[in-house]
């Protein structure tokens, strides 16, 4: 009998603090309605949401039977936050009834690609005659709460959770844990999310000073703070149709830096900070990044400058193959965009031959550092796979030799070098079985993808890296796609965005039971 009472899931807890988490969820609403009132736009789709967000949290919070929020209980408020926000995040959208997310499944996926930090794309048209600044700015918005982490948010403004603070910090952050920087968890997501808002305002301030030096006459202060907004979470979302390629190089350049910024463990800068920065110089994980990025930007320089990488010349873009600092910076940035999985595009890849594609389709797998806001399977996954490769090699040989796999001074135990390997072998299953569902999709509804364009479509939004290739490129979007393919590639995103095992394990049937 006690047995059965500490294995049941308290769901009503749960749901309690999905409550508080919806209420607060209203305040970040302020910026484009704000936004709305400034440019003379209807107001009405951002106060309907503050409306229902406000009321739903009031009534689930008084669901809650207790304070403390256990490690079963955990795993289910971060599945149902990270599903429930981008839900309601739907409502500007359909309230604004503009362009093609005024369709509910449109909307859902739009919302969903945001907030998991996706910036995949169901917009047939980005422009203000299109779209208002203030829907467009909704947009943005999403991306950056979905950035660090809503709940790493929630757990820094809410006493109740920083009882158990620590065990959803784990389960949503991206990467294998997020490391504890001070004794109190509460205090170390709120240094993690000031870093994060120190380095936004610091990007929003180098875009609108370039603005103001007169070497980047579009990026104006709306444009600066839209683009901030997405650099940092790693999400990619644009106001503009053609994404970063509408900017000078300088911006490019100045983008590029942040997005490498962005895709780096939040928790070294904190080191830095604390006057420690070989935390940061000599840390593995970041090396390798670096050496990983620098490999990707070399083989792309050679193919660009020369030319063999380009299937037919862009004709948007001046520089001809033989132009050396148009060729190293758009491989810097295609490749800081892709490895960082944010999404931006500072020309259409879609001009590259297959060679090319096939590298960056390569890369879409590496991602950023663990404790970054970016997505897919991670730096410090690939490292330590190949640290245990190599321990089984040398094990295979010398079959008494004991060889724990280390990182750094630091030896990572059995359990988690286990945990590496379901994860990778679980994202490629899911990821492959999802390119034979988009391709059959597509065949069913007479879309004619390509395989190719199916690989790009499932890494792209499972690994949450936001355009592919063809069909899906950098300035197409994912429209095409039916009803059924897109839903199917929202649960992708979702599961995504919080490393698919943590969404998998609340449908198991041992999870609710002993």
């Amino acid at each position: 009998m006690n047995a059965n009472i500490d294995a049941y899931v308290d769901y009503r807890t749960s749901v309690g603090f999905l409550g508080s988490v919806l209420k607060y969820m209203a305040i970040p609403l302020t910026l484009p309605l704000g936004v709305a009132l400034y440019y003379g736009e209807s107001p009405l789709p951002f106060v309907v949401a503050m409306v229902v967000m406000v009321t739903a949290g009031v009534g689930l919070e008084r669901l809650r039977t207790t304070p403390d929020l256990g490690h079963r209980e955990a795993f289910l408020l971060v599945s149902m936050t990270w599903f429930v926000v981008p839900l309601l995040g739907t409502i500007p959208y359909l309230v604004a009834g503009q362009g093609t997310v005024a369709h509910p499944v449109n909307a859902l996926f739009e919302s969903m690609s945001g907030f998991t930090t996706t910036g995949s794309t169901v917009l047939g048209e980005i422009s203000f005659d299109r779209h208002t600044r203030s829907i467009l700015m909704w947009r943005q918005v999403t991306q950056w709460l979905g950035g660090m982490g809503i709940i790493v948010l929630m757990v820094a403004i809410l006493p109740e959770l920083s009882v158990g603070g620590a065990q959803v910090i784990d389960e949503e952050a991206p990467g294998l844990s997020i490391e504890k920087l001070t004794p109190r968890i509460r205090d170390t997501a709120s240094a993690l999310w000031r870093i994060y808002i120190g380095f936004t305002v610091a990007a929003m301030v180098v875009y609108y000073g370039l603005h103001l030096a007169g070497v980047a006459p579009n990026m104006d202060l709306y444009n600066a703070v839209a683009h901030a907004l997405t650099t940092m979470p790693t999400g990619g979302f644009s106001p503009e149709a053609r994404s970063a390629e509408a900017f000078s190089p300088a911006i490019q350049w100045a983008i590029t830096l942040f997005m490498v910024v962005a895709g780096t463990n939040f928790a070294l800068f904190w080191y830095v900070l604390m006057g420690e920065p070989r935390r940061l110089t000599g840390n593995a994980e970041f090396r390798a990044y670096l050496a990983a990025m620098l490999a990707v930007t070399g083989v792309f320089v050679v193919l660009l400058f020369t030319g063999l990488g380009l299937d037919v010349s862009p004709s948007n873009v001046a520089p001809i193959p033989g132009h050396l600092e148009h060729a190293l910076r758009q491989a810097a940035f295609q490749t800081a965009a892709v490895v960082t999985t944010t999404g931006y595009a500072s020309m259409d890849f879609n001009t590259w031959d297959q060679s090319a594609q096939l590298i960056l389709l390569f890369a879409m797998f590496l991602g950023g550092s663990a404790g970054s806001a970016a997505g897919s399977v991670k730096i410090i996954r690939w490292y330590l796979v190949q640290k245990t490769i190599r321990r089984e090699l040398f094990t295979s040989v010398h079959p008494d030799a004991v060889r724990p796999v280390r990182l750094a001074d630091e030896v990572i135990d059995e359990r988690t070098v286990r945990g590496l390997f379901v994860f990778t072998m679980t994202f490629v299953t899911i990821f492959a079985l999802s390119t034979v569902v988009l391709y059959l999709d597509s065949l069913r509804v007479g879309l004619e993808l390509s395989a190719i364009e199916a690989v790009s479509a499932s890494i792209a939004t499972l690994g949450n890296i936001g355009p592919g290739v063809g069909v899906v490129g950098p300035m197409n979007n994912f429209l095409p796609f039916s009803p059924f393919s897109k839903l199917y590639m929202v649960v992708l995103m979702w599961i995504g965005r919080l490393e698919i095992l943590s969404v998998l394990i609340v449908f198991t049937p041992s999870y609710w039971r002993a």
